[in-house]
C-alpha cells in the first residue's frame, strides 16, 4: 500500500508540478507549529492546501475564510489520508498582483512629490471643539466612532456622508475633505478642528477608494489635521501615508482624537491641589522669612537716637555761630561809622566839585568841529552836482533807453536791435521807433532812421 501511495505521489508531482489556483479560502487554521492548513474551493470543487511556517510568516495579509485568493504551489499527495493537496509557495489576493503594482507605482509617484513627507504633517489639536467625519452614514464605523467619543470626551461631530467603495466613492471622499477645508470659521456649519477619514476592513479591492490619487491629494492639501482610519490594523492605504496621523481602526481614531474627559478632570483637580499646596507652602515660608528678617531689623529708638544727638549738636553750633556773626557785624558797623565823620565828607565833596569844574565844556570845543564838518559837506555837495547824470540833459543831451525794458541803449547797434526807444530830455520824454531808409546804411539793408510815434 505504501508503494502504491508513493507511486501515486510521484505520478501526481511529475504530471502536474507547480500549479496556480484561484479559489475561496475555507477552513483556515494556523497550527501551533506555525504551519497553515486551509482549503480552496470554487462552485464545483475543493482542494486541500498547506503552507509551511516560513511561507506563512511572509504573507503580506492575514488570510481569513471567505477571501478569494490566488495560490501558487506544488501539487502532491498526502499518503496518511489518501488525498491530494497543494503545498502553497505563494498566496495573494485575487487581483491583488495588478493592484499592488499600481499601488506601488502611485505611492512612488506621490512620495516623489513630497506628499508623504513628515515635515508637512500637522500636529493634532489637543481638545478639538468640532470633529468632522468622512465615512458611510449607515455602517458600523460611524457608530463606533460616536460611541467612543461619547465615552471618552463628548464633542460636537459633523458627519459628511460618502460612499466608501464602488463607483464614484473616491470622488465623494475627496469632495468631502475639500468641503470641510472650505468651510469658513463662524459659518452656519462649524469648521472642524480635526477630520477623521474612516472605513471598516475589507480586501484591497474594497479599500482601493482610499488609494485613489484624488483622495490622497485632497488629504495632503487639507489645512485641517486629518486622521486616517481605513480598514483594520494590518491594512495600509496611501491615505494613511498622506494623513497627519494613521489610526489602526476607526475606534482607535476616536481615541487618538480626544483625551479622556475623566482623566482631564482628575488632572485639573490634581493640578489645583498641587497649586494650593504650593501657594500655602510659599506663604508659610514667606511668613517664616519675614519673621526672621524682622528679628534682625533695628528698633526705631536705635535708629532715631543718633539723629536726635546730631540735632542737639547742630542746634548748639547754630547758637554759637549766630552770636559770633552778630559780634562781627557790630565791629564792621563801628568801623564804617568812624569813616563817616563830617570833616571827611566835606573834604571828599570839595574834591568832587573841583573835578566837575574842570570837566565843564568850552564853546570852542564844539564850534570848531562843526565848522570843519560844514566845509566837508559843501565840497561833497559840489562833487555830487558835478557827477549828476541828469545835468547834461539841460545842455541838449538826451538819454536813450530801450522799450519796454527801460535799459540804456549805449550804441547804434543796440538802438537798431531794440526798434522802439525812449528819449529822455531835461523837460520830458519822447517815444520813437527806428525805421529803415535815408541816412547811413547798415548790413546792406538800407539806413535806419528814428521816427516819432
Amino acid at each position: 500500500m505504501s508503494e502504491l501511495s508513493a507511486a501515486l505521489k510521484r505520478t501526481v508531482e511529475e504530471r502536474f508540478g507547480h500549479v496556480r489556483l484561484r479559489g475561496e479560502i475555507s477552513g483556515f487554521k494556523r497550527a501551533a507549529s506555525g504551519h497553515v492548513y486551509l482549503a480552496l474551493k470554487d462552485d464545483r470543487a475543493v482542494i486541500d492546501a498547506v503552507m509551511w511556517k516560513g511561507t506563512a510568516a511572509s504573507l503580506a495579509f492575514r488570510p481569513e475564510d471567505g477571501i478569494e485568493v490566488i495560490a501558487t504551489g506544488k501539487l502532491t499527495t498526502y499518503p496518511g489520508r489518501s488525498k491530494y493537496q497543494i503545498v502553497i509557495d505563494r498566496l495573494e489576493l485575487a487581483g491583488e498582483g495588478a493592484l499592488m503594482l499600481l499601488f506601488e507605482k502611485l505611492r512612488a509617484k506621490l512620495a516623489a512629490e513630497g506628499l508623504f513627507d513628515g515635515a508637512r504633517k500637522q500636529a493634532l489639536p489637543f481638545l478639538p471643539r468640532t470633529i468632522g467625519v468622512v465615512t458611510s452614514p449607515t455602517g458600523a464605523v460611524i457608530r463606533d466612532i460616536l460611541h467612543r467619543l461619547e465615552d471618552r470626551c463628548p464633542t460636537r461631530v459633523v458627519v459628511w456622508p460618502v460612499l466608501v467603495q464602488g463607483q464614484g466613492a473616491a470622488d465623494q471622499v475627496a469632495a468631502a475633505i475639500n468641503g470641510f477645508d472650505a468651510l469658513a470659521p463662524g459659518g452656519p456649519v462649524p469648521r472642524p478642528d480635526l477630520v477623521i477619514v474612516a472605513r471598516g476592513g475589507g480586501s484591497i479591492e474594497d479599500l482601493w477608494t482610499f488609494n485613489e490619487e484624488a483622495v490622497v491629494r485632497a488629504i495632503a492639501a487639507c489645512s485641517i489635521p486629518i486622521i486616517s482610519a481605513v480598514g483594520h490594523e494590518t491594512d495600509t492605504t496611501l491615505s494613511d501615508h498622506a494623513a497627519d496621523v494613521r489610526a489602526p481602526t476607526p475606534t482607535a481614531a476616536a481615541e487618538i482624537a480626544v483625551p479622556v474627559r475623566a482623566d482631564l478632570v482628575a488632572a485639573l483637580r490634581d493640578h489645583g491641589a498641587r497649586m494650593e499646596r504650593s501657594a500655602r507652602r510659599y506663604r508659610e515660608r514667606g511668613a517664616e522669612r519675614l519673621a526672621a528678617l524682622a528679628r534682625l531689623l533695628p528698633t526705631p529708638a536705635s535708629l532715631l537716637d543718633p539723629q536726635r544727638q546730631r540735632t542737639d549738636d547742630l542746634g548748639e553750633r547754630l547758637r554759637r555761630g549766630l552770636g559770633k556773626r552778630v559780634a562781627d557785624a557790630r565791629g564792621d558797623l563801628a568801623h564804617a561809622g568812624a569813616a563817616l565823620r563830617p570833616a571827611l565828607l566835606n573834604q571828599r565833596l570839595a574834591r568832587a566839585q573841583d573835578r566837575l569844574t574842570a570837566a565843564r565844556l568850552r564853546p570852542q570845543l564844539l564850534t570848531r568841529p562843526l565848522a570843519e564838518a560844514g566845509d566837508r559837506l559843501d565840497r561833497l555837495a559840489r562833487l555830487v552836482q558835478s557827477l549828476d547824470p541828469r545835468r547834461p540833459l539841460s545842455r541838449g543831451y538826451a538819454w536813450v533807453t530801450k522799450r519796454p525794458s527801460g535799459r540804456m541803449a549805449g550804441n547804434a547797434d543796440a538802438a537798431r536791435a531794440a526798434g522802439a526807444l525812449t528819449l529822455q530830455f531835461a523837460d520830458g520824454t519822447v517815444d520813437v521807433r527806428v525805421e529803415r531808409g535815408g541816412g547811413r546804411t547798415y548790413d546792406g539793408d538800407g539806413p535806419a532812421q528814428p521816427s516819432l510815434l
